[in-house]
């Protein structure tokens, strides 16, 4: 069995040749249609998204910049309410959350998952339906929980037993300020059932060891439901669970279901209560190179339906509400990342191979997920045809850590020089929101394509904004 390095991946065996899935293409310009957005297409090589030719959107933008197909984020949007019709969808705030957004998800009919105050100070900005909203998050700051009632949002997911009597707590204080009083504040119980689950894998035991959620095992998740049934002002709205994230099929969910419905059925006749609802998570995956092959929505929905109505029938129990949190499957895809090549460097490997360094204006400030998760990402030269053969290349980026990786290996023609634009597929789940400024770097701007037209999602940050904290000189 292969072993990680110790010193890293980029020298364990075979790393300089790339990774086992990775082929030469015949042609380097080719667009490998299923990893971008809907409306993503070349034309003499240029590349297009939603009928906005890059090199225009650079010219008017600056780079990097993040470019969002407006058209492809609310398809996305749509099959997964259509698909998982019966269901109530929530959309990850964590992925990608800004006002804009936010207002699309309000009117194509999703719910909004956010787990922090400024994620729910977007959705309220937004004027996005409160009882539409789940709080989520594992330490939930009483200012936070306060807001949160205040505001009435649907539902809060209780983390811990602090959390339980920090929000009953909340809610008697708050009671006069919910619009809703007699039901008292919804919560659902997060619950471990046990089940790690990555891309086609899950581990039956292996996920009891971490900080989210309450172990059905131990017998904390029942515990949990007794005190939220018991008190005051708290109105028990079922079980969650979640699995995992990058996830390609339903088979992990077979065995969660299983445990967290035999819960449901034991909180039924040991606590006397039915629960209305259960979130099954979800996490589904996107395809971020041409090794990964997501699942449609409908394959998806419909095999955890089946999991569901199987488990309820063996239990004798009715089939409760259910809500899936499609993660990074909506925004993921929808999002590309547009940088200009700086510099181009050969390096020689062994064995007389050689690799092209690729040196962008961008890097681990705007996408941290290859430096910190290892991810891997694809890339295409984005402004021009080109004649020269393909050669393996990683793209870097601008700062000063040998780390900062945007895309580890890819074939791109052998004559990308500086003043190429280069673009990255798949870059809309939590690059702009885990995004730094490291080095003091400036934020990118997230460009809004649709119909021929940019317009401003987020604007670039200015040094201004960068220096409008440091109070360390006054004049």
């Amino acid at each position: 069995m292969p072993t990680a390095h110790p010193s890293g991946w980029a020298h364990a065996d075979g790393a300089l040749r790339g990774p086992h899935w990775l082929r030469e293409p015949e042609d380097p310009n080719a667009l490998v249609a299923h990893l971008w957005s809907r409306t993503a297409a070349k034309s003499d090589g240029v590349l297009g998204v939603g009928g906005v030719p890059l090199p225009e959107l650079v010219r008017e933008h600056g780079s990097p910049a993040y470019v969002l197909d407006e058209d492809d984020f609310r398809a996305r949007a749509r099959a997964f309410r259509d698909a998982f019709a019966g269901y109530e969808v929530f959309y990850a705030g964590k992925a990608f959350l800004c006002t804009t957004v936010a207002r699309w998800l309000a009117e194509d009919g999703l719910s909004l998952d956010v787990c922090s105050g400024g994620e729910l100070g977007v959705a309220e900005r937004a004027g996005f339906p409160m009882e539409r909203v789940g709080f989520h998050g594992n330490n939930k700051t009483p200012a936070e929980l306060e807001r949160a009632v205040a505001l009435g949002v649907g539902r809060v997911i209780v983390d811990s037993f602090d959390e339980i009597e920090r929000l009953a707590d909340v809610a008697s204080r708050l009671a006069d300020a919910r619009t809703s009083t007699t039901e008292g504040v919804g919560v659902m119980v997060r619950v471990t059932a046990g089940v790690e689950a990555h891309t086609h894998e899950y581990i039956a035991t292996a996920h009891e060891d971490q900080k989210f959620g309450f172990s059905i095992a131990s017998g904390d998740a029942l515990d949990a439901v007794r005190r939220v049934h018991a008190a005051p002002g708290l109105r028990l709205l079922g079980l969650h669970s979640h699995i995992g994230s990058q996830i390609f099929d339903t088979s992990g969910f077979e065995v969660a279901a299983r445990r967290v419905l035999a819960l449901h059925a034991r909180v039924r006749d040991e606590v006397g209560v039915e629960m209305p609802e259960m979130d099954l998570g979800g996490g589904f995956g996107i395809a971020y190179t041409t090794q990964d092959d997501p699942a449609e929505p409908e394959v998806l929905a419909s095999g955890m339906s089946a999991i569901v109505a199987h488990e309820c029938r063996a239990l004798g129990i009715a089939e409760p509400r259910l809500s899936i949190e499609p993660g990074r499957a909506i925004v993921g895809p929808s999002m590309c990342t547009v940088y200009e090549v700086g510099t181009v460097k050969e390096v020689a490997l062994d064995g007389g191979a050689r690799r092209s360094y690729v040196s962008v204006d961008g890097g681990m400030s705007d996408n941290i997920r290859t430096a910190l998760y290892d991810a891997d990402y694809s890339a295409t030269l984005a402004s021009r045809a080109s004649q020269a053969p393909a050669s393996l290349t990683r793209v870097v980026g601008k700062h000063c850590e040998a780390g900062d990786i945007v895309v580890k290996d890819e074939f791109l023609p052998g004559d990308v020089r500086p003043g190429d634009l280069v673009a990255v597929p798949g870059t809309g789940a939590y690059c702009r929101s885990m995004a730094s400024n490291y080095n003091h770097a400036l934020r990118p701007p997230v460009i809004g394509v649709r119909d021929g037209k940019t317009f401003t999602v987020l604007r670039r940050e200015t040094e201004a904004d960068l220096l409008a904290t440091d109070v360390g000189v006054t004049s």
